[in-house]
C-alpha cells in the first residue's frame, strides 16, 4: 500500500505564493527515522504526517517535521494539514477539524464561499510570555544596529506552542536590511528556548495590510520562512499584550514572505479576555500537486 501525499501553499493568494507544505497520509507504516529523511528530502520548512484517517478522540493524529527535526506545533502546517483531510479524507463541507499535536489538540475553523473551502483558522494556545532579551544582541544577530528597533516595546521571548523572539522595528527600511548572522545568532539562542526570530514594522509593501513580517529559523533548517502561522500567533498575543495598537484587540493583516518571493497573506486576531489572550491566525490554501511517495 503507498502513502500519497499533497502538496500545497498555505497564506497564498493562488499557486506559487504563500508557505509550501507537504502533507503525506500514511498508509503503510512509516518509521520515525524515515519520517525525518522524507521532511528532508523534500526540504520544505515542514512537511507533516497524517498518521491514520481514523478519528482519535475527535482529532486526526499528526506529526510535523522541519529538515532537521521534529516540532511540537507549526501553524502554517496545521492549516494546510487541516485542508488536506476535508478534500481528501472527509470529502465534504464541515465546520471545525481538530488535530492532535504534539503540543495538544487544535481546532481549525473551515469557511466556505459557494461550497468551496475559502479560509482555515486555528485557534491557538494561551500566548506564554517569557523573558525580555537585550536589543544589543538581537540587533547584532540580525546585522541592525538597537537603534532600529522600536524601544517603545520588548524584544520578547512568546510562545503559543513553539516559541519565538518577537523583535519590533521602527520602518520597513530596516525590515529589508535584515540579514541573519549565525554566530551571534547561535550564540543568543543558546541560553533560550525560541530559536526562531521574528521581525515586525508597521510599513507595509501593500497598502491594505497592516504588518510587514520576516522570520529567521536556521536552527530548524529555516533559513527565512516565507509565512509563519506559529510566529504570527506569539505575533498576535504579542500585540494584545503590549497595547501595540493602543488596546488589547486586533484584527489585522499580516504579509510575509516578499523578500523570498513568496509573498505571503495571514489574518491575525486577538482579544485580551483579562488575562487569557485569545489568539487566532487563518489565511487561505491552494493544492500544487498530488502525488505516491515510493
Amino acid at each position: 500500500m503507498a502513502n500519497p501525499f499533497s502538496i500545497v501553499d498555505v497564506f497564498s493568494e493562488g499557486k506559487y505564493t504563500g508557505n509550501p507544505l507537504a502533507v503525506v497520509r500514511v498508509h503503510k507504516p512509516i518509521t520515525d527515522r524515515e519520517m525525518q529523511q522524507i521532511a528532508r528530502e523534500i526540504n520544505f520548512s515542514e512537511t507533516t504526517f497524517i498518521l491514520s484517517e481514523k478519528i482519535n478522540n475527535n482529532g486526526y493524529d499528526v506529526r510535523i517535521f522541519t529538515p532537521s527535526e521534529e516540532v511540537p506545533f507549526a501553524g502554517h502546517p496545521t492549516l494546510g494539514t487541516a485542508f488536506v483531510i476535508q478534500r481528501e479524507i472527509i470529502g465534504e463541507p464541515v465546520p471545525e477539524i481538530h488535530l492532535n499535536l504534539q503540543t495538544g489538540q487544535i481546532p481549525v475553523r473551515l469557511d466556505y464561499s459557494d461550497g468551496l473551502l475559502k479560509r482555515l483558522t486555528m485557534k491557538q494556545k494561551t500566548p506564554a510570555f517569557s523573558k525580555e532579551i537585550g536589543k544589543e544582541a538581537v540587533a547584532e544577530a540580525i546585522s541592525l544596529a538597537a537603534a532600529d528597533i522600536d524601544p517603545r516595546f520588548p524584544v520578547q521571548e512568546v510562545s503559543t506552542g513553539l516559541p519565538f523572539i518577537i523583535v519590533p522595528l521602527k520602518n520597513r527600511e530596516a525590515t529589508k536590511r535584515a540579514e541573519l548572522r549565525k554566530v551571534p545568532y547561535n550564540k543568543l539562542i543558546s541560553s533560550l528556548e525560541a530559536k526562531g526570530i521574528m521581525l515586525f514594522c508597521p510599513e507595509t509593501e501593500r497598502e491594505e495590510n497592516d504588518l510587514h513580517v520576516r522570520m529567521f529559523a536556521p536552527y530548524y533548517g529555516i533559513e527565512e520562512d516565507p509565512a509563519t502561522g506559529s510566529g504570527n500567533g506569539c505575533l498576535a498575543g504579542y500585540l494584545a499584550e503590549h497595547r501595540y495598537f493602543g488596546g488589547g484587540k486586533i484584527s489585522l493583516r499580516v504579509e510575509q514572505g516578499y523578500e523570498i518571493g513568496r509573498p505571503s497573506l495571514l489574518f491575525l486576531d486577538a482579544d485580551d479576555e483579562g488575562g487569557a489572550i485569545r489568539v487566532e491566525v487563518g489565511g487561505e490554501v491552494t493544492e500544487v500537486a498530488r502525488g505516491i511517495l515510493v
